[in-house]
């Protein structure tokens, strides 16, 4: 009995080393089986720990036990600084090789894109970066093949930015950030690569969308008009509760930035009379214009998402922007309100 209970002691171990060996090879295999290139910077001091965990996070190793413990029987092993071209497909030991060997890509440039900018902004730094003309790349973004191609490979983007109405389809929906390319990037490599960060940042708020009783085009277009009427962060709930509230009283929405989109004025510019009575598919300034404009008006931040998903708890009408300041005062009737237009005009 007791050599019985020492065979099943000794199996038990070995099962149970057997199990950890497993384990650790299973935490060395790649992420996905599907190519999905990803760029990679290592900045220079950085911890092999830490860049570890920059890999986890990055989802191009599967564990990072497994890969400090690779890293360990590896002393050969030293990670180089530098901006790297990887794959999720790639297994634990090739990334860490790539890593180790310092192939870098240096044929790379970083390019900011400013929330709050409109798309025709974003389409002079691309041809100003990479020496395209701006014809060649509206022509892309305009491109009606093209854009039901992206409607196929993105879940958030549908039919509606096909409208012919719309100025330009992927308004509102590349992500301003800064990124970095290669030097050589194709335009639609340029675009997919801002549609993919679009993609993340709407990932985070997957249940507040599947509650909304908006869509996600909607969504972004009232994120675009906060942005636009907001210079202060924290009042960008506020604005969005007045948009949802006029919404709900089926009331213009009354919006100077919808305008300034509407007729292509840069917001530095004034409006004329001309101008707020135009007739477009934007301008919610004429007071039979019901609802949101056809779509957004700029490249919203994340902050103004957030802000469009979760308005305020107050019960603001109106708003009014101090032009000294640019910070918004708030008033829950129109007799409040022509008070403000008094007091900050």
């Amino acid at each position: 009995m007791k050599k019985k209970g020492i065979i099943i002691v000794v199996i038990s171990i070995i099962v149970v080393i057997l199990l950890i060996v497993g384990l650790y090879f299973y935490g060395l295999t790649s992420v996905s089986k599907k190519e999905e290139k990803v760029t990679f910077n290592i900045a220079a001091n950085t911890s092999t720990k830490e860049i570890l965990n920059n890999l986890y996070k990055a989802r191009l190793i599967k564990s990072k036990i497994s890969s400090m413990i690779y890293v360990k029987l590896n002393s050969d092993i030293v990670i180089k600084a530098g901006t790297y071209e990887l794959d999720r497909s790639y297994d634990t030991k090739k990334i860490l090789e790539i890593l180790s060997d310092g192939y870098v890509i240096n044929d790379t440039v970083s390019v900011t894109f400013i929330e709050g900018k409109r798309i025709t902004n974003y389409v002079s730094i691309i041809s100003e970066k990479f020496g395209y003309s701006e014809n060649e790349i509206l022509d892309v973004m305009n491109d009606s093949n093209y854009l039901k191609e992206l409607i196929n490979k993105y879940d958030f983007l549908d039919e509606r930015i096909l409208n012919s109405d719309i100025y330009y389809p992927l308004e509102g929906y590349l992500f301003p950030a800064t990124y970095e390319f290669y030097e050589d990037a194709s335009i639609k490599g340029i675009i997919e690569k801002m549609l993919d960060k679009t993609k993340n940042v709407l990932d985070n708020y997957s249940n507040l969308i599947g509650a909304s009783d908006y869509n996600i085009h909607e969504i972004l277009t009232m994120a675009s008009i906060i942005e636009n009427e907001t210079m202060i962060a924290d009042q960008r709930d506020e604005v969005s509760q007045v948009i949802y509230k006029r919404l709900d009283l089926n009331m213009s929405l009354g919006m100077d930035v919808t305008t300034y989109y509407g007729v292509q004025k840069a917001l530095s510019e004034n409006l004329t009379k001309s101008d707020l009575n135009s007739v477009n598919a934007y301008n919610t300034r004429r007071t039979d214009f019901l609802g949101l404009p056809i779509g957004p008006i700029c490249n919203p931040s994340e902050a103004s998402i957030r802000a469009a998903l979760k308005p305020s708890d107050t019960n603001y009408l109106y708003f009014y922007a101090d032009i000294k300041t640019g910070e918004l005062h708030f008033a829950k009737t129109y007799n409040e309100f022509q008070n403000l237009i008094q007091k900050y005009s």
